[in-house]
């Protein structure tokens, strides 16, 4: 007999507020919440519900973790209860996507904007920070000195050259942002880019030589000052924006005879116009007013500026709003050429990697120790999401307090040491890259970051060990059981080739802390279709209408989930076909569907393929076969050993 799940569905809506819900949808793992206040959830209390294997805040929505099949009976149980707007699990994809935006609060539509708009030019500007500190380390006289010669040495053509390199990305950086904003905001990048070349036109007056005396501005009518917009990255937000709602004003009101020529006609010399009338001088204005309060708490005496900004920056990465600092970075760094708080927020990942540590040597629990590790080998490279997930805030607050307060202490030496980056976009390891431009920014960046790890490591194995660790796996099932079980051979077969990547790597923390079972990711070879093909031998118990994910349990009784891509259910099944049906039996190799890299890839999103054995806790091992290597379709993934537990006595406790 079928469960009945409405007193679990009752229990979740009553946690997380019937009054609180605009809307809920679900994916084949999660139900996925839009919600007014997040923070009056009682995360703690949901995650004690018997179905509920966590929870989770991410992409606007709360979601809540329950698993394959059964996240369909909770959330049909949801829907049947009225209570709140249900809107998708019957082929409404459309419409549940549409809520979800239209759902998110302002700050988180500004989250979303900012990282759409810098993450593509985020890249080049590192490239250039590397750019300049090679020219920095291989132009000093000291570093010159080893080999007899002196920075006058070096030929003017030759320097001149490198300059290319080193100058290139920030001369234009307003034209590349306009360009970024354009493609966000759905309009030609072609039309931005001609914007924003526009806005630094050497025809211009250069602004940063407008304000130090040596050159005029040009007074058009013989009132209107107009100067190039060298620098200012709020005046090349301010006219993407206005450019690209204009351009997509004018394709719909334009004849089509006409649009082709005329529409980005219009939008350049419209989108100018407003620009050197009055609005780019007030943007540049106000966004030079907050770049001087941003450099006047960095400063406070005492390195307090610096304990806020490094003690807030988890707390920031935790409710995601830390996107905002890209903006505030980039302005710092067209301004000044130097990022002082990157490196203030950089101590949240040398912290991490402290807590992370301490936990995996103390940790008597291998899953523990699994989770620790995987944390700290993502952190090294700056991925944090399975150190912030899965370790800070999975057992109590004091790893996370620990990580708060080191971070903090970190930055305030930093800050009155007064070491600042030449770019940003690396983290952790590679981030000691933007300090070799000076000697003295990368001795002390060197020095406070591994301190920062070490007062971590040593605060935690002082106070904030979670006591779930220190428990072996087992102890608690079987202290007061007399076992005895049969052990047999399984494996996991990959069901796209590509390269294999720890679970604990992928940038999704519910599947990389390991929440919904053990497994495997593979990033997909194919840059265009790939095929999926049955990772075993079973009954397809779920095949996701949108394509993006199969459930299938296999004819012993393993339960296996292939996700196609992270939040790919997003899409609607745009990238997908599919070739089977929930119910239907296959064989390991049969042919389950198909995705198109390219196109989730262009959608923003990553196409890793995450492999799950959501019934884990039924197996002795779990062990990867194929790991860190390339693998075919078909080819051996996972190796399962099987232990069927009985419990033949009891003692007395």
């Amino acid at each position: 007999m079928a469960k009945n799940y409405e007193e679990e569905a009752k229990a979740i809506l009553k946690l997380v507020g019937e009054n609180n819900v605009d809307s809920v949808t679900h994916c084949q793992t999660r139900l996925r919440f839009v919600v007014k206040d997040r923070k009056a959830i009682d995360d703690k209390a949901l995650e004690k519900l018997p179905e509920v294997k966590g929870v989770f805040y991410g992409s606007g929505q709360y979601q809540v973790i329950i698993g394959t099949g059964v996240v369909n009976d909770v959330y049909a149980a949801i829907a049947k209860l009225g209570n709140v707007n249900a809107i998708y699990g019957k082929d409404d994809a459309d419409t549940a996507g549409k809520t979800s935006n239209e759902h998110k609060t302002v700050v988180q539509r500004l989250m979303a904007m900012l990282s759409g708009i810098f993450i593509p030019i985020i890249p080049v500007i590192a490239a250039t920070g590397l750019f300049l500190g090679l020219k920095s380390a291989a132009t000093n006289a000291q570093v010159l000195k080893l080999f007899g010669a002196v920075p006058s040495d070096i030929p003017a053509s030759l320097t001149s050259v490198i300059s290319v390199l080193t100058d290139t990305v920030f001369a234009f950086l307003p034209a590349l942002i306009v360009w970024s904003t354009f493609r966000y905001f759905k309009g030609t990048p072609i039309i931005g880019i001609v914007i924003g070349l526009m806005l630094v036109s050497p025809i211009l007056p250069n602004a940063y030589s407008v304000a130090d005396g040596s050159a005029k501005a040009i007074m058009l009518f013989g009132w209107l000052p107009v100067v190039g917009s060298q620098g200012s990255v709020l005046t090349a937000l301010v006219a993407g924006f206005i450019g690209a709602k204009l351009e997509l004003f004018f394709r719909r009101h334009m004849p089509n005879v006409l649009e082709q020529i005329l529409t980005p006609f219009l939008t350049m010399l419209v989108t100018f116009a407003i620009m050197i009338m009055g609005v780019g001088p007030i943007v540049h204005a106000i966004e030079s007013g907050m770049l001087v309060g941003v450099e006047a708490v960095i400063h406070l005496p005492f390195g307090i500026g610096g304990f806020l900004i490094g003690a807030a920056y988890p707390l920031m990465v935790l409710i995601g709003i830390h996107q905002t600092m890209i903006a505030i970075e980039t302005s710092l760094l067209a301004s000044t050429g130097l990022n002082p708080l990157i490196t203030l927020e950089a101590m949240y990942g040398f912290a991490n990697l402290g807590v992370a540590l301490a936990i995996f040597l103390r940790a008597r629990s291998n899953k523990a120790k699994a989770t620790s590790m995987g944390a700290f080998t993502s952190q090294l490279f700056g991925v944090s999401e399975p150190t912030l997930f899965g370790v800070l805030i999975r057992y109590n607050f004091r790893p996370l307090i620990v990580t708060v307060l080191t971070s903090g202490i970190g930055a305030a030496i930093l800050s009155m040491l007064n070491v600042a980056a030449n770019s940003y976009g690396l983290a952790v390891v590679p981030s000691y890259l933007m300090y070799i431009y000076n000697g003295h920014a990368l001795l002390w960046y060197t020095i406070v970051s591994l301190g920062t790890v070490v007062a971590a490591f040593v605060a935690t194995n002082a106070f904030a060990i979670p006591k779930e660790v220190l428990t072996p796996d087992g102890d608690v099932e079987t202290a007061n059981a007399v076992i005895s079980s049969t052990v047999s051979d399984n494996k996991v077969y990959a069901p796209v080739g590509g390269e294999t990547v720890a679970l604990d790597q992928v940038s999704d923390p519910v599947f990389a802390s390991g929440m919904m079972g053990e497994g495997m990711a593979i990033k997909p070879a194919e840059p265009g279709i790939n095929n999926v093909y049955a990772p075993q031998a079973g009954t397809l118990s779920v095949v996701a209408d949108t394509g993006h994910a199969y459930g299938l349990t296999t004819d012993d009784g393993m339960e296996i989930l292939v996700h196609l891509g992270i939040d790919t259910v997003n899409l609607k099944g745009a990238p997908f076909t599919v070739a089977v049906k929930a119910g239907q039996h296959v064989n390991k190799g049969d042919l389950l569907g198909t995705f198109d890299q390219a196109a989730i890839k262009k959608a923003g999103l990553d196409a890793t393929t995450i492999v799950l054995i959501t019934n884990s806790k039924s197996y002795a091992r779990i062990e990867p076969v194929a790991a860190d290597t390339t693998v075919q379709a078909g080819s051996d993934l996972l190796a399962v050993q099987r232990e069927d537990v009985k419990v033949e006595s009891v003692e007395p406790a």
